[in-house]
């Protein structure tokens, strides 16, 4: 197989990032894993062949480490991102700051491509900062980078999710379940297909400069979600829908625990629909003008990596007799 070139990955070791690197390496790349814990991602290391695929250090809020995980790249993707601040993890560092100097080094290194992936819902408008910061680090990027291809998914979902893993676990767990923001839509999509999006972005097959947004074949609401779930693994706990304002004290009382269940700021990014817009399908900035053939189903995907809470079910009401 021809050498594609170097590609560095910047957040290469989490969810998104594993499946990137392994779609990455079967086709032919060289890939630099760029981490704060570089020994924590030797499990990357089987996906590739012998010496395809390293891991380096690199902190997005260390600039020199950046220009050092880009040297002789070819390609960059920053996948960096977080869903709620912690320590030094702050939304304005990961998102914006950090966003801008991966562009400016992927500029100052002539590669040929950098993808930014961001996220579904990001607007400048915004009262959640998350989706806020998402959008400046876009403007930030393309700003620094204007030939840069900018990826925007919905929720995505894949085994190692935190979406449907973790409503699917609370159901094998508890009697009622709360369902907040029940008629919010979403499209979400499966993690190996924005890995698809990414490498047919580095392959030319994106216009520079795009912002592109990447949906599911379907689309459902939380409500509806939570049914699907409880229809594939066979759980039966009673869906209770609860206002906005409850998810709020919820958030206000737990806030000082290290990994509260939700946050204000989440809270906020359900208030609005997370779906594709009519906008990106009219000027082909959706999935179907990067890859060809549907994006994969959730009913195609998810059954196979919930079923196990299933057992536990079982397994905790079989300890009871």
């Amino acid at each position: 197989m021809p050498d594609k070139g170097l590609v560095t990955i910047f957040g290469g070791s989490g969810f998104i990032g594993r499946h990137l690197v392994q779609q990455l390496a079967k086709g032919g790349y060289r890939i630099r894993v760029a981490v704060r814990r570089p020994d924590l991602a030797g499990f990357l290391q089987p996906l590739g062949g012998v010496s395809q695929i390293l891991s380096v250090y690199a902190n997005l809020r260390d600039e020199q480490s950046i220009k050092e995980a880009v040297k002789d790249a070819s390609f960059v993707v920053n996948l960096v991102g977080i869903l709620a601040p912690s320590g030094q993890q702050r939304f304005n560092a990961l998102h914006v700051q950090g966003a801008r100097l991966v562009a400016i080094a992927a500029r100052e290194a002539g590669v040929k491509q950098l993808v930014q992936v961001s996220a579904l819902g990001a607007d400048a408008n915004s009262r959640s900062t998350y989706a806020r910061t998402k959008a400046h680090g876009e403007d930030a990027v393309l700003n620094m980078e204007p030939n840069a291809v900018i990826l925007r998914p919905s929720v995505v979902f894949g085994p190692e999710d935190e979406f449907f893993n973790r409503f699917a676990g609370l159901m094998s767990l508890a009697p009622i379940i709360p369902v907040f923001a029940g008629k919010t839509k979403f499209q979400p999509i499966y993690v190996g297909d924005v890995a698809k999006a990414i490498a047919a972005s580095l392959e030319g097959g994106a216009r520079q400069g795009a912002i592109y947004e990447l949906g599911g074949p379907h689309t459902v609401t939380m409500k509806e979600i939570h049914n699907q779930i409880k229809q594939m693994t066979g759980l039966n706990p009673t869906l209770l829908p609860l206002p906005l304002w409850v998810a709020r004290i919820i958030a206000l009382c737990t806030s000082i625990l290290p990994n509260q269940p939700i946050t204000l700021d989440q809270i906020r990014l359900l208030k609005k629909d997370n779906i594709v817009s009519p906008e990106a399908i009219e000027e082909r900035r959706a999935f179907a003008d990067l890859c060809a053939g549907p994006p994969r189903s959730i009913q195609v995907i998810v059954p196979d990596y919930i079923d196990r809470f299933e057992t536990r079910k079982h397994a905790f009401s079989n300890s009871q007799r």
